[in-house]
């Protein structure tokens, strides 16, 4: 079978490593790189450290507002898809990259397979969240990595070709803790040990479109006195310095640029806290057993806050300095996102739809 895969972004890149290695085991994967994070720090050093295969197509979409943007994946995408005709497209995740390749393969007649399928903020403000749902609805197959997944898509009336399969993210952490224990030397460089600092990322929207809430972050980190390593996506990095910002920075925070994943890794792992506005960042420090701050109002890795891991302060600077000063785990974690595995389930799942056993509810 002739499968594409679509990614765009870090996140996505983590994700599809290990489902990659277990689909090109028995299928032609073709790997499309839309371009949706284009700097070399955010891009090409995850493809060197994953181990994935270099993109058969780079389309070289860039930033821009997000109807340009995804206008200009889903016209990219499509020009690949009727050359390739592969039978089945992959997207992850939940954003531009993720709807603009489900749309293109939805539109013309060609099987979607999401994975991290089911998840719900409630909050229709995010763009990922309108990402997420659009494309549940476009798919054929629906990858959900915990039970709270499944019944998201059950409440919106989906449950054709719905698959409890787990995280891959476990997939990737396995993989990849103990080479980053190995390899990365980030704490020498940033002369940290292990326990002594929080790392902190910041680059929704949400936060760095508004000062105040860039400022009240600062603010708190600030009168923390903790240690913080933040490395500063370019969006961010320009919002600091467009609100002028930059001077206000805490003496005690040491900003790098974006990170590899080893690097990312290893600073997570022996972080005494994690502050993110990331979902993904929340899911790993979960997985890493690191106690996560969320600078949002709401997440759709609720399991991580159920289990008392996780925090929500949104960008409230009392809150946000409470909790790193007494936030700390209420009880073990359980299984959230299921064993290991996830990729060779996922994989199983569709070697049976190439064959018909999840028969293609669109043909053309």
């Amino acid at each position: 079978m002739k499968i594409v895969s679509i990614v765009g972004a870090r996140p996505q890149f983590v994700k599809c490593a290990p489902l990659s290695r277990e689909l090109r085991k028995e299928h032609t994967e073709v790997l499309i790189h839309t371009g949706q994070h284009y700097d070399p720090d955010m891009s090409d050093v995850f493809f060197s450290e994953l181990g994935i295969p270099e993109p058969d197509y780079h389309l070289g979409v860039g930033s821009g507002p997000h109807g340009k943007q995804t206008g200009e994946i889903l016209f990219r995408v499509e020009e690949v898809l009727l050359g390739e005709e592969p039978d089945l497209v992959v997207v992850y995740g939940d954003t531009n990259s993720t709807l603009g390749g489900a749309l293109a393969a939805a539109k013309l007649h060609i099987p979607v397979a999401h994975v991290e399928a089911g998840l719900r903020s409630f909050d229709r403000t995010m763009p990922e969240e309108i990402n997420r749902v659009v494309t549940d609805h476009l798919s054929d197959l629906l990858f959900c990595p915990t039970m709270t997944a499944v019944e998201n898509l059950e409440r919106e009336g989906i449950t054709r070709g719905v698959h409890l399969a787990g995280d891959v993210m476990v997939d990737a952490l396995v993989y990849n803790r103990q080479l980053a224990m190995e390899q990365s030397t980030i704490l020498d460089r940033l002369e940290l040990t292990p326990g002594s600092y929080l790392v902190m990322t910041v680059h929704r929207p949400s936060n760095t479109d508004q000062k105040e809430h860039l400022q009240a972050i600062l603010r708190a980190i600030d009168r923390s006195g903790k240690t913080v390593v933040f490395p500063v996506h370019p969006r961010t990095r320009n919002a600091l310095s467009g609100f002028d910002l930059l001077e206000m920075m805490p003496g005690q925070v040491i900003c790098t640029g974006p990170l590899g994943y080893l690097d990312m890794l290893r600073l997570m792992a022996d972080a005494e806290k994690v502050l993110t506005d990331s979902g993904g960042v929340q899911k790993e420090s979960y997985i890493l057993g690191v106690p996560c701050i969320t600078l949002r109002e709401n997440t759709e890795w609720v399991e991580t806050v159920e289990d008392g891991w996780n925090v929500l302060t949104g960008a409230d600077e009392e809150k946000i300095l409470a909790a790193i000063r007494n936030f700390s785990p209420s009880g073990p974690q359980r299984e959230a996102f299921g064993p290991p595995g996830a990729s060779e389930r996922i994989a199983t799942v569709i070697a049976g739809f190439g064959v018909g056993e999840y028969p293609v509810p669109r043909q053309s």
